[in-house]
């Protein structure tokens, strides 16, 4: 058995303890340490303004087609996502009743005309005295004129009695009485024949109504009539969208009511085609804001001659507007967002000064200071988590000699921003 001198156990603990305590040297290296950063330099750029959004597209038309009569159906020649033309025949309803009524009303027309000496219903009677009673009556009265003047000149010579002149003078006045009457005959005839005229276009046009058509070039969004359905007066058969163009409807906070006018041209990506990029144009502004979002409305009209685009779609739109702000812009990648604050870290003779800043508009690689920073301040744009206010830091070699220049294109205005 080899036993184990204390001398040995000794210089072995001590050993051990040494080992432990040997990475205090280099904790008090890590302290003095700088953190190599790149850097870059807060500048103000004049840019202009856009307004960018999300919104929903909408018909540019829509219609509930209804019947006008009632009536059996006994043809229907679309259906849901047909397109149809102006004027096209969507439901046919049976029109054996109306087309009995039609010669009905007819016939009595005819019979009135044809008391005026009318030929057609596109005649008019130019001078009442020219119509067939008015031209008997005429004859009548000149007839007993005549003969009371000879029944007078008889009875003056002795040779005719009283009592004939009195006969021939009361067929005389009696003449004159049914001139009158047969005047005021030919007038109501008149305004018989021009309401029975009113009779017949109107029911014209109930028979017109059994054919329901389309009142303008649109895609039918809803069905909601069969054949052998018996239809009632408003009651809704199809429902038609015309969806070229489209509309697009975006809310824009008010405080920008002074930067979008009609006119301007809205950029559109929508997701279904994110490899289109669509414009159209601003048509229509609501002249009021709604009093909860703080938002009022503007629709675009978009083409979409293939149907492509579908109402109740999702867009985004971006429109340029005239409105040019000079700002302050560091690149993205300059700003931390940590613990609900967005912080950017300054740096001032080789130590960070840590900011809370407020962000504005976003803009390709770049992003708007509102607070926090000013123009020409360095800002670190890298190991921002390991920074805070008082680290030592130096530039990295590939920054030294210059700052990193920023490229802008245009700044947009997200809507719906604060």
């Amino acid at each position: 058995m080899t036993l184990i001198r204390p001398a040995v156990v000794l210089a072995a603990a001590l050993l051990a303890v040494s080992c432990q305590k040997q990475p205090a040297p280099a904790a008090k290296q890590d302290k003095n340490a700088t953190v190599a950063i790149s850097v870059t330099k807060v500048h103000a750029k004049d840019l202009q303004r856009a307004v960018d959004g999300v919104g929903t597209m909408f018909p540019f038309d829509e219609a509930i087609i209804s019947a006008e009569i009632d009536g059996r159906v006994d043809q229907v020649n679309a259906d849901l996502g047909d397109t149809v033309k102006e004027g096209q025949v969507l439901v046919h309803i049976s029109d054996e009743e109306q087309r009995y009524l039609l010669q009905q009303n007819e016939a009595q027309l005819r019979q009135s005309l044809e008391r005026l000496g009318l030929k057609n219903e596109k005649d008019r009677v130019a001078d009442i005295q020219t119509t067939p009673d008015m031209r008997r009556a005429q004859a009548d009265l000149f007839d007993a004129e005549q003969r009371f003047r000879r029944t007078r000149e008889l009875r003056d010579q002795g040779i005719g009695s009283q009592q004939d002149l009195d006969q021939a003078q009361a067929r005389y006045q009696a003449m004159q009485a049914a001139m009158d009457q047969t005047a005021n005959q030919t007038r109501n005839l008149i305004q018989e024949v021009e309401r029975f005229k009113a009779i017949v276009e109107l029911q014209r046009k109930k028979l017109r109504d059994t054919s329901v058509r389309a009142p303008f070039n649109a895609q039918v969004k809803e069905r909601q009539v069969t054949v052998g359905q018996y239809a009632r007066v408003n009651s809704p058969m199809f429902t038609l969208v015309k969806v070229d163009p489209i509309r697009l409807r975006l809310e824009v906070p008010e405080r920008m009511a002074p930067w979008v006018k009609t006119g301007q041209i809205a950029q559109v990506s929508v997701e279904a085609f994110a490899d289109r990029k669509l414009e159209g144009k601003l048509w229509r502004i609501s002249p009021t804001v709604d009093q909860q979002k703080r938002t009022f409305v503007v629709e675009a009209l978009l083409p979409n001659s293939n149907g492509q685009l579908k109402p109740g779609g999702y867009a985004r739109a971006r429109i340029p507007t005239e409105k040019i702000d000079r700002v302050r812009v560091v690149p993205m990648r300059s700003v931390l967002y940590t613990l609900g604050t967005n912080k950017s870290f300054v740096v001032k003779d080789g130590m960070i000064e840590a900011r809370e800043v407020k962000l504005g508009d976003r803009f390709d690689q770049e992003i708007e200071i509102v607070e926090g920073l000013e123009e020409g301040e360095v800002v670190a744009t890298s190991q921002l988590m390991r920074l805070d206010t008082g680290v030592k830091v130096h530039i990295a070699p590939d920054e030294k000699g210059g700052e990193k220049k920023i490229s802008q294109a245009g700044l947009a205005t997200r809507a719906g921003d604060d």
